[in-house]
């Protein structure tokens, strides 16, 4: 198995029960992110504390930048709209009603539409769908029968989306219209093999690569982009659920992780925040035009 020679640093004590959703925003040089079930948004300052901003009282999902300035997060069943000090909050549109899904993951275009996937709070199958927030705040369903909806990141041209759903196992790359914002086609990016856990959050590189966390495999794993496998990279931890690049260079991934199935006090670092620097420059994330 690749890897080898990249080692995860934690970079925090405990700060989340089920970290996700890191984001690094680079007007700010901070890293962000989410503790979903809490539905709090955490910055990462550069000398290692965190500020905790609630921002919904059931879930927080993921969050972007507004190119006009603040945030968009992706809560329980729609938007929340946050000023940069999160001290302001807007309710935005709802995506949907079901009280029995809830968002989870996702990302923006290159035109600036955020897409964000939902699942069951159950994890029924086929339950969740992935929804876009246009420019305009209008919420269009874009793709549907998802069980669990992670990733979402795009091609550096933006024709190619990136995704998980994440019982399949398997990374998707899923033909993309930039124009009408609608996906064309669907196929096998790479499959990850049952021994090494299943697919959660991931980032995109310069490279075309896909780094993906393991849930239940306590690793981080890159796939080229001719889809194999060619870096894996441990952790001390079972249930690693998300990454990101940040730093000044875009080579610093930050990986998140979650106490979430854990039995209580068997691992003592989940929920902690790692990091690992990985001599290939993330790709720059577009931000939410809306």
């Amino acid at each position: 198995m690749p890897g080898g020679t990249v080692k995860a640093e934690q970079i925090s004590d405990v700060c989340t029960f089920h970290g996700e959703g890191p984001y690094w925003d680079p007007r700010r040089g901070e890293l962000l992110l989410v503790d979903m079930m809490e539905g709090d948004v955490l910055v990462r300052h550069d000398d290692g504390t965190f500020d905790r901003h609630d921002v919904h009282p059931r879930l927080a999902g993921v969050i972007r930048g507004r190119a006009s300035g603040g945030y968009v997060v992706g809560v329980e069943r729609g938007f929340v709209f946050a000023d940069d000090a999160f001290s302001t909050l807007e309710q935005g549109p709802e995506a949907f009603g079901d009280p029995g899904v809830r968002m989870n993951d996702g990302g923006c275009d290159l035109t600036g539409r955020f897409l964000c996937g939902s699942m069951g709070w159950e994890g029924g199958f086929g339950a969740g769908s992935l929804y876009s927030l246009g420019r305009d705040h209008a919420v269009s369903t874009v793709l549907t029968g998802i069980t669990v909806s992670n990733g979402l990141h795009f091609s550096p041209s933006g024709d190619t989306a990136f995704f998980s759903d994440t019982p399949t196992g398997r990374i998707d790359a899923l033909g993309y219209d930039v124009g009408s914002g609608r996906f064309t086609d669907r196929r096998t990016f790479a499959v990850v093999e049952p021994a090494l856990g299943v697919p959660d959050g991931m980032a995109i590189d310069a490279e075309g690569g896909i780094w993906t966390a393991l849930y239940g495999g306590g690793a981080i794993a890159r796939y080229d982009a001719a889809g194999r496998l060619s870096e894996h990279i441990p952790l001390p931890v079972t249930n690693v659920t998300a990454c990101a690049f940040g730093g000044k260079d875009l080579r610093t991934l930050f990986i998140t992780t979650t106490q979430e199935n854990i039995p209580e006090g068997s691992e003592p670092a989940a929920g902690a925040l790692y990091a690992v620097e990985t001599g290939i420059a993330g790709a720059p994330l577009p931000m939410f035009e809306g």
